[in-house]
């Protein structure tokens, strides 16, 4: 019996050392995995905004930081059809449906915790109208 109690006394601290490692490891995978999020997102959103033609940001960086003004003005207040009116002047283009893409990746990918912000205010949004 005593043999056996030594055998389970060991196996339980290989179990916890493994456990342990198993755990530390876990912490590190996420650790790891949390930074690069964010940098994919904004690839994301360099992606799609850098390869649709018409808007013409100079640099991925002009691109990043017009994004990063889009989610300042919609934390701001700034509500969707104002959003898609400044997007329109900016590039002067009449497409809505480009403006409105521009404002929904930016949302999506940089911000993506105020997408029910931009939802709520583009409630009973009609093109031409500004709020």
């Amino acid at each position: 019996m005593a043999g056996f109690g030594l055998h389970s006394d060991l196996s339980r601290r290989a179990v916890y050392a493994v456990m342990a490692a198993a755990m530390g490891t876990t912490v590190t995978a996420v650790a790891t995995v949390a930074a690069p999020h964010a940098a994919a997102e904004e690839f994301v959103y360099l992606l799609n905004v850098t390869v649709r033609p018409g808007y013409n940001f100079a640099s991925p960086d002009a691109a990043l930081t017009y994004g990063r003004g889009v989610c300042a003005k919609l934390a701001e207040g700034t509500a969707y059809g104002q959003l898609v009116d400044d997007v329109r002047r900016d590039f002067g283009t009449a497409d809505e449906f480009q403006a409105s893409y521009l404002v929904s990746q930016a949302v999506n990918e940089l911000c993506p915790e105020m997408i029910w912000q931009l939802r709520s205010s583009a409630s009973g949004y009609r093109s031409g109208e500004v709020r």
